[in-house]
């Protein structure tokens, strides 16, 4: 690939004869360039079983002898396991579809002769696919269910219990006018899980093994312009190959791609902002050409910057320009074209609340000798980012604390199936607690989850990999780490480098080479390298859990980003008697180690919890780790509310909170997790979902979500009481409240009474009240801060469940088949109180053009079938999740009935 020195263009360009004629000649032209989303008119098939797919097979994998479910998460990875083809494969056809991410030409790969699988039924045009599924993309074969129940179950609780393995194929039609013969045609797949492989007509295009990577194939050599084509994707999900639900399917966006034959390439625009003020900032952007016809072109490259709309679309008039650059490209050839501008007074974008995401759009415009234009458009943000060892993150000049949480890729009841909407509310419910950054959990996102956290102004740490060359779950990414770990980590990096919200990227999560010395370490600096000719401004990462200061792959990162660690792991008094990484908090030696390394805690808590159930009794530290009869119940698989039970490597929110602060130098972390999500249910693997969200599945907030609040948000009065106040039975017997509350002290009082006022202490984030004898009535709080009235909470004994309360988050959506309204169920008492653990049988319908996506309680131990109409509330709440049909614009209305309770409505709109 050539590169051009900004000077040497400067050079080039001095005449700017040739620019002035091509920009003459094309001024009036249109650009070609289209991006067709081809979500829709999909075919689905999947086999039954494994024993009945077919055998075009991307490589031989080995046998599974240690598929166990419940591994402990922090368990050492092990080394890779040896495995020889004895039958066809298909990996050297579709190792070439990685190449433009491959630095060394010699390490590129040549496709062999040969078409394999072009005599197979479903790759052909005339084949019969009217009884195979109809389905719309982004499509998650396995949500549906049924969930598997059992220990012995195909899939248990740590990949969700749901059908996520499998071999599946996807078709769809494609009309290509004989006008295009002039483009270069492409399909563009968001995400498929995995090891998806694309024919086109019949013949093998290529494919992508790591089913959470964005990647294209170009159609244009096996296309016919003028009319049908057939496309086929086959996708092989294997088991035992996650630690959590992956999903399985096309399900992401799918797009079609047609782009002149001299284009802007593949996340061809790289734009920097070396230096930032409040009064001028200097933008560098980087664009790469390639030249995919049959011939020399003379093209000129030139670049408008805009001020970007709401939807991040460029607005107004230009605010600035930089020189159109010429360039002769060789046919088949790629150049970078390089320039910088100073844009005056600049709109900065930084994160809420304490700065505006301000974003910005660079048109940059490709013409061609022979009259094509190529327009493509760059969503950027103009910030300067400083990571500083003593006082950690600094944007524009301001010290941003990270509270932050760990996100994984599903949502909920919809899995893996990626929805804008449903993927902002996660955001905006975080954002309420306080929360300032989101740590990707541990695979590339779908980018518009990155166009969200740009728009609201979220930070982002990204990251790749969970494991590298040794394994963690049997068939997991370490299969095909050899040959894709290069093409992968490259691509993901240019994709993702244009987004001003990531500010690190993180190439590794506890991975096993913390295990193997030097080899380990000289695998981290091969990446660490990589990520830095990639995108030499932001800071590399990997998550150590088991790595030292003194192990050589500690000194390869330009951050600290530790796991548990910072804490200590298992070694407070409760967690002695465990097995397993043991140590104490290394906050204070790594810092040592790497004075001028910025630390984050990347992940810490592990904190477990089912919403709104509390078992007695209560631990009396700040921590405890969750087991049978302290904290957790082995008959009903839930865990205690009260918030001070953790998985065994974890820590409560109590003891991360109280060590971050002990510690001003590290530069803030991230909750294990933010939200619940689809399998690693710890402790009971006889559940679907993990207990580790601050905020349940279906998207209600767990008590731990006022602890953090209350600390995140110290300017915001609120106070919060548990657990709830209807104990039958109880009468008389021990049953804590605690509070947590934004204010420095609180009294508590119960049906009138005083039971004392408490001071919150130094490194304390609840206030205990632990000795209270439980008595139906009303308990209520009044919080003080500086000795003031500051916020006032209550619960009280309710009455039995008589009512229902609806209430839309959006009562207004559009009748596009993709937006959603997330509508809450509250079981309420015949006084109009909120009856805390109601668990009510409920039933659903829908009139209107409209229809009802899925249901949830946010119970992990629920195998109820995300489609079921019917669902108990799980204490006092529901939800429903509504959507209406495409371009039908009109009223629905939500209707539900209840074992006992009074039914009650809710109407959303659809408009077009």
């Amino acid at each position: 690939m050539k590169r051009y020195a900004l000077s040497t263009l400067l050079a080039m360009i001095a005449s700017a004869s040739l620019a002035s004629s091509l920009v003459a000649r094309t001024e009036g032209a249109i650009s070609s360039r289209e991006r067709i989303s081809i979500n829709d008119e999909w075919r689905f098939m999947k086999y039954a079983s494994a024993e009945q797919a077919d055998r075009l097979i991307y490589d031989v994998r080995p046998e599974v002898t240690d598929g166990e479910d419940g591994k402990a998460a922090d368990a050492k990875p092990t080394a890779a396991v040896e495995v020889e083809a004895k039958e066809p494969v298909l990996k050297d056809w579709i190792l070439p579809t990685a190449n433009d991410f491959i630095k060394n030409p010699s390490d590129r790969h040549q496709r062999p002769e040969g078409n394999p699988g072009s005599d197979f039924p479903f790759v052909q045009e005339d084949f019969d696919d009217s009884t195979w599924e109809r389905v719309t993309l982004p499509h998650d074969w396995a949500i549906e269910g049924p969930f598997m129940e059992g220990w012995d179950a195909p899939v248990g609780g740590g990949m969700g219990r749901l059908p996520s393995p499998g071999v599946a194929w996807y078709r769809r039609a494609l009309d290509i006018p004989e006008a295009d013969q002039a483009r270069s045609i492409f399909l563009d797949i968001d995400g498929a899980m995995s090891y998806a492989m694309v024919w086109c007509n019949g013949h093998l295009v290529g494919g992508w093994p790591y089913g959470y990577a964005s990647w294209r194939v170009d159609l244009s050599p096996y296309l016919n312009f003028g009319g049908a084509n057939q496309i086929a994707i086959r996708v092989d999900n294997p088991p035992f190959s996650s630690r959590w639900y992956p999903g399985g399917g096309l399900y992401r966006n799918v797009w079609l791609t047609k782009t002149p034959k001299v284009h802007v390439a593949q996340w061809g625009t790289y734009v920097t902002t070396p230096e930032v003020s409040e009064k001028a900032a200097t933008v560098s952007l980087e664009v790469t050409v390639d030249n995919d016809g049959d011939s020399a072109a003379s093209v000129v490259v030139s670049t408008d910057i805009f001020r970007a709309d709401e939807n991040g679309k460029a607005k107004g008039r230009k605010i600035a320009s930089l020189k159109a650059l010429e360039g002769e490209l060789e046919a088949g050839a790629s150049a970078t074209f390089a320039d910088s501008v100073v844009i005056k007074n600049p709109k900065l974008w930084g994160p809420y609340p304490n700065q505006e995401p301000h974003l910005h759009v660079a048109v940059t415009k490709v013409r061609a000798a022979d009259g094509s234009v190529d327009t493509y458009e760059t969503t950027f943000g103009i910030r300067d980012l400083r990571f500083d060892g003593e006082k950690g993150l600094f944007v524009n000049g301001e010290r941003i604390y990270l509270q932050g949480a760990n996100q994984h890729h599903d949502l909920g009841a919809l899995g893996a199936a990626f929805n804008v909407r449903a993927a902002e509310r996660q955001l905006e419910i975080l954002r309420e607690m306080g929360c300032n950054a989101i740590r990707i959990a541990h695979n590339p996102p779908a980018v518009e989850l990155l166009e969200l956290t740009d728009r609201m102004g979220f930070l982002v740490i990204d990251e790749i990999f969970d494991c590298w060359a040794r394994k963690k779950t049997p068939l997991d990414f370490h299969l095909i780490f050899p040959e894709w770990h290069e093409p992968d980590l490259r691509a993901f990096i240019r994709r993702d480098r244009n987004y001003p919200s990531v500010i690190m990227w993180s190439i590794g999560n506890e991975v096993g080479e913390q295990y193997t010395e030097e080899a380990g370490s000289a695998l981290a600096q091969r990446l660490h390298d990589m990520a830095k000719e990639e995108d030499p401004t932001r800071p590399t990462a990997a998550s150590f859990n088991f790595a030292k200061p003194h192990m050589p792959i500690t000194a390869v990162m330009d951050t600290v980003s530790l796991n548990y660690q910072g804490e200590g792991i298992r070694n407070a008094p409760a967690y002695a008697h465990l097995k397993g990484i043991n140590t104490p908090p290394l906050y204070p030696k790594f810092h040592d180690a790497y004075p001028n390394k910025m630390i984050i805690s990347s992940e810490n808590a592990a904190a477990v919890s089912s919403r709104g159930e509390y078992l007695f009794p209560v631990a009396d530290g700040i921590s405890a780790p969750v087991a049978d009869g302290a904290g957790g119940d082995p008959v009903s698989a839930h865990v205690s509310s009260y918030e001070l039970y953790t998985a065994p490597f974890g820590s409560s929110a109590d003891k991360v909170l109280g060590s971050l602060e002990r510690h001003p130098y590290v530069g803030g972390g991230f909750i294990w997790s933010g939200w619940d999500y689809l399998g690693e249910p710890t402790p009971y693997y006889s559940a679907r979902s993990s207990y580790f969200g601050v905020i349940d599945l279906a998207g209600f907030k767990k008590d731990r979500f006022y602890l953090y609040q209350a600390h995140w948000r110290p300017d915001y009065p609120m106070a919060h009481i548990l657990p709830h106040w209807n104990w039958e039975g109880r009468e008389g017997e021990v049953t804590p409240v605690h509070v947590f509350t934004s204010g420095d002290e609180a009294e508590l009082f119960l049906n009138g009474k005083s039971l004392g006022r408490k001071v919150k202490g130094e490194f304390e984030y609840r206030l205990r009240w632990d000795e209270l004898a439980y008595e139906p009535g009303i308990l209520e709080v009044v919080a003080y801060k500086e000795g003031k009235q500051w916020a006032r909470a209550a619960v009280e004994t309710t009455g039995a469940a008589s009512a229902l309360e609806l209430k839309a988050d959006r009562a207004k959506i559009k009748a596009d088949g993709k937006d959603l309204s997330f509508v809450t169920v509250r079981i309420l008492d015949d006084a109009g109180r909120f009856v805390r653990n109601a668990k009510t049988p409920l039933t659903f319908e829908l009139d209107g053009p409209g229809e009802i996506v899925a249901t949830d309680n946010g119970d992990p131990t629920s195998l109820v079938s995300f489609k079921s109409l019917e669902r108990e509330a799980f204490n006092g709440l529901c939800l429903v999740i509504v959507k209406g049909k495409p371009g039908e614009a009109g009223d629905l209305t939500l209707r539900v009935s209840g074992n006992g309770v009074a039914s009650a409505m809710a109407s959303i709109v659809t408009t077009k």
